[in-house]
C-alpha cells in the first residue's frame, strides 16, 4: 500500500520539516540539489539537508517520497513545513525576496 511504502523515509522528512525553517530533499550526482544548497548558503539561509541516494539507488524510498508530495523533482526544498518546490522555485523566491520574508514572518 501507498501508505506504508518506505514509510520510515517520509517520516524522516516530516519531522525534519516540523524541526527546521528550511529543508532541502535531495540526491547524490543531482547538479540541482548542489545549486539549490549553494544558494541558500550564499544567501546565508541555514538549511538541513536529507540526502538519499543517487540516480542509481534509492529510488523506490524517492518514488515515495515524490508519491506523497505530489512534486516530480529533486530537489524538494520546504520553507516553514511548505513545498516551495525545486532549485528553479528557490531561485525566484531568493530573487524576489519571498523567501526571506517568509522566514522573517512566520512564526515558530
Amino acid at each position: 500500500m501507498l501508505a506504508s511504502m518506505h514509510r520510515d523515509f517520509i517520516d524522516e522528512v516530516r519531522e525534519a520539516i516540523e524541526r527546521h525553517p528550511v529543508v532541502v530533499v535531495g540526491m547524490a550526482q543531482n547538479p540541482f540539489v548542489k545549486r539549490a544548497r549553494q544558494a541558500l548558503d550564499a544567501a546565508g539561509i541555514a538549511h538541513h539537508y536529507i540526502g538519499h541516494g543517487s540516480y542509481l539507488s534509492g529510488w523506490r524510498r524517492r518514488l515515495a517520497l515524490k508519491l506523497w508530495t505530489g512534486s516530480p523533482t529533486f530537489p524538494m526544498v520546504f520553507v516553514r513545513g511548505t513545498l516551495i518546490g525545486g532549485a528553479s522555485d528557490l531561485a525566484a523566491a531568493l530573487a524576489d525576496r519571498s523567501l526571506q520574508t517568509t522566514l522573517n514572518n512566520a512564526t515558530g
